[in-house]
């Protein structure tokens, strides 16, 4: 249809054109000759330099040749008297940053400038001079840069202090010698003055911390009476509080009586920064938090948007560490949730979740919902993961919190959005048993309708897991078969293995499951139909019931012990025959780095033995390396490999590192060798190890070297017999032997007589980790119930002064050598209570999972609650006798 001619007028007076649209540095490059006319026109080469530095900070690349031409050219104009394009003359300059042969043909006409009676022209001046010059032409401008400090001109005064900011990086001893004119440029008048003077000053003496706090108690008496130098002065005032050793406990601060008379500032932004540096206070106390509480609350009720968005972000955060400090402001709050800024009443939508009680939860919820729909994802994100946290909180109102995130669950939204909310379900389910049926259900309503593949998976995934162990399962069968009717081949495949497990635990179902898997034969996607006939056979088969059920639902549905990398490895090395593939020869053992890497620099390391064709484990290269040597080969099967220890240091002409080869009865010593001396051969070299008479260990078997060139990594072995069961621990030290012969580097030839030399190495230790191989497992929960309660052992234990939870969750597991499950290695900051799931293997293949449970018991002590189930009575019990005489 044919617009009205006025109304296209109107629409290209509205639409906005970029002028430098299209521009070429060519074509710019051409114009600049511009600058070499006899008659300059001031206004044109204006034009063209504000076109260059478009360029440049577009992030043309302009060649050296054509940076010196139009710096050349550019500095003709220093003739023109014209101020405009003075001021782009002194951008040019600075942005092109010519070289030091360069510098020297402008350095004249700034320092001219610098002196001008023009206060523009010396400002920029000092500004371009101090971007482009050495150390050595600073010395002879020193003086004047002096002089501008104390300027009585604010423009030229903050010029000379940024540059100050700026040289200070690169000639730091120069600038020092500044600071009795930057002492007094801190009581200039002027605002910017005031403020570039002491971010100078205290960059100068930032790394005295005597001075600086010297610098901070002296200015906090009066002196500082602008605006944004109190902001500054009050960071400084808390980094000094941070770094004081007062014993807080007393609840004595340093300068902190200045900090409360800044809540009373006239100005608004140096009240907030000072409520903002008392809220961060390590330790706060409810006396201290209160007046900033008190003047962040008086300014929700500002009229300007950007002071309400300050104080609804600093309430926001100290909700997250003292919601009740919150509490009073939560009626003012509740008016910014209609604030046209959507950025403000989101926070204040967080904050109230945080610091609601459970009676004003509805009336929250009417509220939320009809915000939900004004605000961006990311800001969606941040409220469902606050709801989350408060049903957590208020577990009696789970129902209504829930339907909440089941509406927004089905209005518009993207990915992230969308798998927030459904992982907020999923963590309700689990933690809330009341909750179960209920997100269950919407999670299949959600299910109907999902664009995104990856979610319907993982939702199936989770029913397949909490549906049969629910209340009523064949409920949930209908919104799993849809799938596989309506859904692309990936949800489809996912659908048919939730199916199947419907069918293995829930006996009364597996008729009807078998009705719709077969129907599944005849799917077009061959990944659904061989899972189709995989379950069909294989629960057809044990149809019958009994025993065999526990292992046919571990084969089907049970997590993986193995790695993925490793059973990949092994699946790549696998050469068909006659003997089938058998999943227990792949080592659980995850891959780790050598250490040795780091060692000689430029030179490449040990080898340790392994293959260098082929993606083949460490673990595997070890056993078929020690199954080659004939000494080993009545040991058995190869129990556990661990990683390299660092025998040496790094600078040290012998490069050693061991690896302990367990085996059920024996334990192997594997000494990677490294000469590093292109002067010297090694011959005879062995190791004499001596076990500090440790009875538990006797010395069968070793295998020594004949030989040792540089930079040619060869192995030692030492192998020792247990004699004490299962768990025996030692201390070893360990002397290389060797003779040592004198090599002409020239011909390579060596000497024919060699003289006998040893070198100490560090002591080696055979610990109780050391029978324990980590297993990562997909679910705990599922592993831990179904080991059962026979052989547990639950018991305290104090584990006395730590820094941290951290730190003793890593002391714990290090103990034991166990894998971490589900990252719960990872504490929360300033957490209290911490539990910690582990999972591993034990010497003689013997599964064990440890649950750990910390608390803080009086100042630093922390309490562990140790729960152990395995296979083995005895083995339980040895975890607890490990970590009882730990």
């Amino acid at each position: 249809m044919a617009q009205p001619l006025g109304k296209k007028d109107d629409d290209q007076e509205d639409e906005e054109y970029s002028p430098f649209l299209g521009i070429e540095k060519g074509a710019v490059l051409q114009e600049a000759r511009v600058f070499n006319d006899p008659q300059l026109d001031a206004r044109r080469c204006s034009q063209v330099i504000t076109k260059l530095l478009y360029l440049l900070n577009q992030g043309e690349n302009f060649t050296k040749v054509e940076a010196t031409e139009v710096f050349f050219s550019v500095t003709k104009l220093f003739q023109s008297k014209d101020t405009v394009l003075r001021r782009m003359v002194y951008l040019i300059i600075k942005e092109l940053s010519p070289s030091a042969d360069e510098v020297i043909i402008v350095t004249s006409s700034l320092m001219k400038d610098m002196n001008s009676k023009t206060d523009m022209y010396r400002a920029n001046a000092i500004r371009v001079l101090c971007r482009i010059i050495d150390g050595t032409l600073l010395t002879q401008i020193e003086r004047y840069l002096k002089q501008a400090i104390v300027d009585k001109n604010p423009v030229v005064a903050s010029a000379a202090l940024v540059s100050g900011i700026h040289l200070l990086q690169t000639n730091p001893e120069i600038v020092k010698r500044w600071s009795n004119e930057v002492q007094e440029a801190i009581q200039s008048r002027a605002a910017l003055v005031q403020f570039h003077a002491l971010a100078l000053l205290h960059q100068i003496r930032q790394n005295d911390r005597l001075a600086v706090s010297k610098l901070v108690a002296s200015l906090t008496k009066g002196s500082v009476r602008s605006p944004l130098a109190q902001c500054l002065l009050i960071r400084y005032t808390s980094q000094v509080i941070r770094d004081s050793s007062t014993n807080i406990q007393t609840g004595e601060r340093p300068l902190s009586d200045y900090l409360e008379t800044c809540l009373r500032h006239k100005t608004d932004m140096v009240t907030i920064e000072a409520a903002r540096a008392i809220t961060e206070f390590s330790g706060v106390t409810s006396r201290e938090l209160n007046p900033a509480i008190t003047a962040l609350q008086l300014f929700l009720s500002s009229s300007k948007p950007v002071v309400r968005f300050a104080a609804v972000r600093t309430l926001n955060k100290v909700a997250m560490t003292h919601p009740l400090a919150v509490t009073n402001c939560n009626i003012d709050m509740e008016s910014l949730i209609s604030d046209q800024n959507r950025s403000i009443a989101t926070l204040a939508i967080t904050t109230l979740l945080k610091t609601g009680n459970e009676s004003s939860i509805d009336r929250l919820m009417k509220q939320i919902s009809n915000f939900m729909s004004d605000i961006a994802d990311e800001f969606k994100i941040v409220v469902v993961e606050a709801i989350r946290s408060l049903c957590l909180k208020f577990p009696l109102k789970h129902r209504s919190l829930m339907n909440f995130l089941s509406n927004i669950l089905r209005e518009e939204g993207g990915f992230e959005y969308k798998k927030a909310i459904i992982d907020s379900i999923v963590t309700l389910i689990r933690d809330i048993p009341e909750a179960k049926e209920t997100g269950l259900f919407h999670l299949c309503e959600f299910i109907e309708d999902c664009e995104f593949t990856y979610l319907s998976t993982q939702v199936l995934h989770f029913l397949g897991n909490e549906g049969p162990k629910s209340s009523e399962p064949s409920k949930y069968i209908r919104y799993i078969y849809n799938r596989v009717i309506l859904e692309n081949a990936t949800v489809r495949a996912a659908a048919v293995s939730t199916l199947a497990k419907f069918g293995s635990m829930v006996e009364s179902l597996k008729p009807r499951i078998f009705v719709l898997l077969r129907r599944c034969l005849f799917d077009s996607d061959d990944e659904v139909r061989d899972r189709a006939t995989l379950y069909l056979n294989t629960l057809e088969w044990n149809g019958s019931g009994g025993e065999t059920d526990k292992g046919v639902k571990e084969f089907l549905f049970g997590a993986l012990d193995v790695p993925l990398v490793n059973l990949e490895a092994s699946l790549q090395n696998y050469e068909s025959s006659e003997e089938p593939f058998d999943i227990s020869t792949v080592t659980k053992e995850v891959k780790s780095q050598s250490l040795t890497e780091k060692k000689v620099p430029g030179k490449k390391p040990p080898t340790l033995g392994l293959s260098a064709n082929g993606p083949t484990s460490p673990f595997r290269a070890y056993e078929n390396l020690l199954s080659s040597i004939p000494e080993f080969n009545s040991f058995g099967q190869l129990f556990k490999s661990s990683a390299p220890i660092e025998l040496t240091d790094a600078e040290t002409e012998y490069a050693v590192n061991v690896v302990k080869h367990i085996y059920n009865g024996h334990v192997v010593f594997q000494y990677n060798c490294t000469n590093t001396v292109p002067e010297l051969l090694l011959e005879n070299v062995t190791v004499m190890v001596d076990n500090f008479d440790v009875e538990e260990f006797e010395e069968v078997a070793s295998k020594s070297l004949k030989a040792l060139p540089y930079d040619s990594p060869a192995q030692i072995f030492v192998a020792f017999k247990k004699s004490d069961g299962l768990l025996a621990t030692g201390k070893f030290s360990n002397t290389l032997n060797f003779i040592y012969k004198e090599v002409d580097t020239t011909t390579g030839e060596a000497e024919e007589e060699g003289i006998e030399d040893q070198y100490e190495l560090e002591d080696l230790e055979v610990v109780p980790a050391d029978y324990m191989l980590g297993v990562s497992l997909l679910n705990f929960k599922n592993s831990w119930e179904s080991m059962g309660p026979d052989f547990e052992r639950i018991d305290e234990y104090g584990l006395g002064v730590r820094e941290s939870l951290a730190v003793a969750v890593s002391a714990v597991i290090d103990i034991l050598g166990m894998k971490p499950c589900e990252g719960t290695e990872v504490v929360p900051n300033n957490a209290r209570s911490h539990t910690c799931l582990l999972s591993g293997v034990f010497l003689g293949d013997v599964k064990v999972l440890v649950r750990l449970s910390f608390g803080i018991d009086g100042p630093k002590q922390v309490a562990m609650k140790l729960a152990v189930r395995s296979e083995d009575a005895s083995i339980s019990d040895k975890i607890h006798e490990i970590v009882a005489n730990s």
